[in-house]
């Protein structure tokens, strides 16, 4: 991840600066200290550029003297922005970078008269913008005939210059906390599946212990035991043995019933018995984005020291083909006591999901509960990857988590839970059915989810079409993006914290 170190205002010497200013004043005050130094390049770079400071706007001036690699101009536009427009300037500065292939630390960001605040948000577009997963490649041209292709250097360090360092160190600490907690959740998503099944998933949870987390693990016979008759019933093809993992952060005030995060963790989903077309498939690892952003959500959470009582449960299984497998038309016993057919063992998230959810209301009795879940393709068919479908059984949870989306550009679009769809569900030789058919396939899942709970004021979010994606988006490279993370983290302050 990228490393951020705020400094002095001086400005540095030498390396690649990044000059970032309000369009107002931009070609005025900002640029002037360094005009000097390169001979007034930077004003006539801007002037011939048609560069006016516009938010997001970038230009680069490569080796304008006073031994610069390089200057890139970055405008913030009009003075007053929210910090969201901050760190959509941060995302436009770290693209710059990666464009002109910079890498290493001697970077530098001169944004005076920035607020420590606006400086923090600044930063947080630009590690967010600037992660990469290169846990697998190796150094170019090792153990080959010819090297590889080659790939951009790595941007490691930025130097940010301020008049009011300590300042921005102390609003940069939670948003820090923030960013550490979303690259953790994108690390988790794109880990290939024979890398992360079940009992590693729980190893790298067990790591999140070191911030202050309360970590307890359900093996195979604990769940047993509990009546995971659902969750089981997915995992019984594999054979990685399946996990339960309770995340508890106890930062509020004693006795304080919680909040809860639930997460569907299927590392790997063939599809089962129901198997999965062979075009696309290995795609499946990030089946278990829902779990990943849960304990990215705690790492944020934990690493804030948020004012808050708050609870993270994931269930981990394999859905995997084998003599063992789960067959459609079995019927399982959830720990609610409640029966389900299973009629397509490739609809086996929600059955996850049933035993979990009804095992965290019962046992924590939380405030609310928030499942995240890739449940259904039928909602990337509905909205696309630019937002993630909503159901709720509680209206005020609904608003606080659609407004919240929409301050951290993790959008969401909420959808109907009409009584009607339940009729769909209905078995003929059990209480319910897996699967409702093709029309409001994302609503019945979430229908479906909705028997588990029992009154308490819980929202279901179906990311699959927003967990990863095919191309960069304003905050993610292509792949994983972290969804999920600074929705939950920024619900909770603003909402539920302290």
């Amino acid at each position: 991840m990228l490393d951020i170190v705020f400094s002095d205002a001086a400005v540095p010497p030498s390396g690649t600066l990044v000059l970032a200013s309000f369009a107002s004043d931009g070609n005025i005050r900002l640029i002037k200290g360094v005009d000097e130094a390169t001979g007034k390049v930077l004003a006539r770079a801007a002037q011939a550029a048609s560069f006016h400071f516009e938010r997001g706007e970038t230009c680069v001036v490569l080796a304008p003297g006073a031994d610069y690699d390089r200057v890139i101009l970055l405008g913030l536009g009009a003075a007053g922005g929210e910090d969201a427009e901050m760190e959509r300037a941060g995302v436009a500065a770290a693209r710059a970078l990666a464009a002109e292939k910079v890498g290493g630390a001697d970077v530098h960001v001169v944004a005076d008269p920035l607020s420590p605040g606006a400086l923090g948000a600044l930063a947080l577009g630009m590690v967010l913008a600037s992660y990469r997963f290169d846990s697998y490649r190796t150094a170019p041209g090792a153990g080959q005939n010819r090297p590889r292709p080659a790939v951009a250097p790595t941007l490691t360090g930025v130097s940010v210059h301020t008049a009011q360092p300590d300042a921005a160190r102390a609003y940069w600490a939670p948003l820090l906390a923030v960013a550490r907690g979303v690259c953790l959740c994108r690390d988790l998503v794109s880990e290939p599946a024979n890398m992360l099944r079940p009992p590693q998933f729980e190893q790298r949870i067990l790591t999140l212990r070191d911030l202050g987390v309360d970590i307890e693990v359900l093996d195979r016979d604990a769940m047993h035991k509990l009546g995971f008759g659902a969750l089981l019933g997915v995992a019984q093809g594999s054979d990685a043995p399946p996990r339960t993992v309770i995340m508890r952060w106890n930062g509020g005030t004693q006795g304080e019933a919680p909040v809860a995060f639930v997460g569907k963790g299927v590392t790997f989903d063939s599809g089962g018995i129901s198997i999965k077309p062979a075009g696309g498939m290995e795609e499946m690892k990030t089946d278990m984005a829902g779990a990943a952003a849960v304990v990215g959500t705690m790492a944020a959470l934990a690493g804030r020291k948020a004012k808050v009582n708050a609870v993270g449960v994931v269930g981990l299984v394999e859905n995997m083909l084998s003599g063992n497998a789960q067959r459609p038309g079995d019927v399982v016993r959830t720990a609610s006591g409640q029966t389900v057919e299973v009629l397509n063992t490739d609809a086996e998230g929600r059955l996850v999901l049933a035993d979990v959810l009804w095992y965290t209301q019962d046992r924590f009795r939380p405030r609310f509960m928030v499942n995240l879940a890739t449940l259904t393709g039928a909602i990337v068919v509905s909205l696309g990857i630019e937002r993630a479908g909503l159901f709720s059984n509680n209206d005020e949870l609904a608003g606080n988590l659609s407004r919240t989306g929409e301050a951290t550009g993790e959008k969401l679009w909420r959808m109907p839970l009409d009584s009607c769809y339940l009729d769909l569900l209905r078995s003929d030789i059990a209480d319910f059915k897996n699967i409702g058919g093709r029309p409001g396939g994302s609503i019945t899942a979430a229908k479906f989810l909705e028997c588990f709970v029992a009154g308490v004021p819980w929202a279901h979010l179906d990311i699959a079409g927003t967990a990863s994606t095919p191309r960069s988006t304003p905050y993610a490279p292509k792949g994983a993006t972290g969804f999920g993370v600074r929705l939950l983290d920024r619900l909770v302050g603003t909402y539920y914290e302290g």
